[in-house]
């Protein structure tokens, strides 16, 4: 069973003081590339995140998240006290006058260094187990939407692996024609020139010149490599890699063929099978 790279995934977890939402996102990328934004209060936790999301995730541009909204009446920032009254005393001589209002100086004394303190908040493990079972949450919500996401292009896979399979049939059905009109093409080219040829000799030549053209090789390792890939794609893992190599020989033979091939109709037939390869192709960027 393939699975899509791309994916998402959320988990909300309403505390007694705060709101904890967890995101992950993923796209398409050739190795694991993961990007990891927490609250500093759980930067001690971010390696065991890492190691888990690497080993649910396997491969991908991964941005994962963790949101926190305080949503109780208290706050770890509060007013130093002494601090401000402080500023606006001095703010006050430095003015020098008896009409100053103290709401202005306010504003301007709580935008001075250290007039507001934050306390820093102590990890609960308690806590923290409960963020990290909705991180579970989360990865699986990515996980079945990858899944639901390959679903389509497995699909999409085994329709066009079947159309150039009946592509390569119809290249098997023309190789009989084929040969039949590069020896007339020949026989007519040697007629042209008006000479006396030696028969014997000129079937030596016309054998080894269609041992050249010869596709037989490239038919049937095309065949075994369509196989191959409906094989790995039905495997209970993904395996997108291995399917990009299998789709690389698919390729090199139907490039060969083409090449070989030396007949309009033939050719026809290998444009189509190339057509069908480079949609998997694309498509396959996308596969874990």
């Amino acid at each position: 069973m393939i699975q899509s790279m791309t994916g998402y995934g959320k988990a909300v977890l309403q505390l007694p003081t705060k709101k904890v939402t967890i995101e992950i996102k993923s796209l398409n990328s050739k190795n694991l590339d993961l990007n990891v934004r927490i609250p500093s209060y759980y930067k001690e936790k971010e390696l065991p995140v890492r190691k888990k999301l690497a080993a649910a995730l396997v491969r991908g541009k991964v941005d994962f998240s963790i949101f926190v909204e305080m949503t109780a009446d208290e706050t770890s920032t509060t007013v130093n006290h002494g601090v401000v009254k402080e500023y606006i005393q001095q703010l006050r001589n430095v003015v020098q006058t008896g009409s100053t209002d103290d709401v202005e100086l306010l504003k301007m004394a709580v935008r001075m260094p250290d007039a507001l303190k934050t306390e820093r908040e102590e990890l609960d493990e308690n806590e923290w187990n409960l963020i990290d079972e909705h991180i579970d949450v989360a990865i699986k919500e990515i996980v079945q939407y990858r899944t639901d996401e390959a679903a389509s292009l497995e699909i999409d896979f085994k329709q066009r692996i079947a159309n150039i399979k009946m592509y390569l049939e119809e290249v098997k059905a023309l190789d009989g024609d084929r040969i039949a009109n590069v020896k007339a093409r020949l026989k007519k080219a040697i007629d042209d020139l008006k000479v006396d040829t030696d028969e014997n000799r000129f079937e030596q030549e016309l054998i080894y010149y269609l041992e050249k053209l010869d596709i037989n090789e490239e038919k049937v390792r095309l065949a075994n490599h369509l196989d191959y890939f409906l094989e790995t794609l039905a495997t209970p893992d993904s395996n997108g890699k291995k399917l990009g190599f299998v789709i690389q020989e698919m390729g090199r033979e139907i490039n060969t063929t083409g090449s070989k091939a030396n007949f309009a109709p033939m050719q026809k037939s290998v444009i189509q099978m190339k057509n069908e390869l480079e949609q998997i192709k694309e498509q396959i960027l996308n596969v874990l």
